[in-house]
């Protein structure tokens, strides 16, 4: 092929540079990285995530199976339940239907936990790093000093008028019409708010701030605890950079029945979209059972944390192998 060559030259020394800065970040706070599996045998039953499906001969004439893993939560659960501590972790993730100008199938995910802290200092620690990591660089682009923090029903009443826990999804059809917005197919509750959000609140973001958006309705949150400030929220943040998320974290979810219940639900929306049903991680139960701690913790992308520094607007000007071209 004539189309042979790398796509992202000038961006190649920033990345090599802010791995080196995130890893610095977690060493200087005694984070310890770690490294699990990108094919597992179970995955996320999340409606909102297509996961891929990969087979291979065993040798024996039979069969071996497994999922390539949207991020690595639920691995690094496990040691977070075997005693592991603070963790760390920047990994290679796959994520089906995603593909842009803002989203790469294969991309690399920066996630991390950290003991005794709940979602609204952990969101303080994402905001420490990014203020941290775009200082490291003259050349990189950095947030305004000030983030704004608020609340995912406030916003959407604010903008929109919606009120985001009680709204069905007839009445947010409706708002989304009205701000010219059409969507194609039948979509739910929740899958509205998230349209509403992404195509008419979240563009008006301004370009330099954070943003911190938190207290996102129950139904968002598989993983979240209830929030203890909001009845019918979960303890889950977004980190905004500008209009673009780079981040999405949780004060985690320790109950183990709660868990499946929600997982259950989970199950039954994708049944009900007609959306594949994986497999469901068979080991994560069992580590909940054991016993989480008490902790937080947040996925970070790293290909977007680069745009923003570098002032790119489509990921494949910092990736050397988007897809189509590996």
């Amino acid at each position: 092929m004539s189309d042979w060559r790398p796509r992202a030259a000038g961006a190649r020394v920033a990345r090599a540079r802010l791995l080196a800065e995130l890893r610095g970040f977690f060493a200087r706070r005694g984070v310890l990285e770690v490294e699990t599996p990108v094919l597992g045998r179970g995955t996320v039953l999340d409606p909102a995530m297509e996961s891929w499906h990969a087979q291979a001969g065993d040798g024996a004439g039979g069969c071996m199976e497994g999922w390539l893993q949207t991020s690595p939560e639920y691995p690094m659960k496990r040691l977070l339940a075997d005693g592991a501590g603070d963790i760390y972790q920047i990994a290679r993730v796959f994520r089906g239907g995603e593909s842009g100008v803002r989203h790469n199938p294969e991309f690399s995910l920066l996630e991390w936990y950290r003991l005794g802290l709940d979602d609204r200092t952990l969101a303080d620690e994402v905001v420490t790093l990014l203020q941290e990591v775009s200082a490291a660089d003259p050349a990189w682009h950095a947030p305004d000093p000030e983030p704004r923090v608020v609340a995912y029903p406030d916003l959407l009443h604010e903008a929109l008028g919606v009120d985001a826990l009680n709204d069905d999804a007839a009445r947010l059809q409706a708002v989304a019409a009205q701000r010219g917005l059409t969507v194609h197919g039948e979509l739910d509750r929740d899958a509205w708010l998230d349209a509403l959000v992404s195509l008419c609140v979240v563009p008006g973001f301004p370009p330099g701030r954070i943003t911190i958006l938190h207290d996102y309705p129950e139904s968002q949150a598989i993983l979240a605890r209830r929030s203890r400030e909001r009845p019918g929220c979960a303890a889950r943040f977004e980190v905004y950079w500008g209009d673009l998320e780079l981040a999405n974290g949780y004060f985690e979810l320790t109950d183990p029945a709660e868990f499946r219940r929600r997982r259950e639900q989970d199950r039954a929306r994708r049944r009900a979209r007609g959306q594949p049903e994986p497999a469901a991680d068979p080991f994560l139960d069992a580590a909940l059972e054991a016993g989480l701690p008490d902790c937080a913790g947040v996925a970070l992308g790293v290909d977007r944390l680069l745009m923003r520094l570098l002032g790119e607007d489509d990921i494949r000007r910092v990736i050397d192998f988007p897809w189509g071209c590996a």
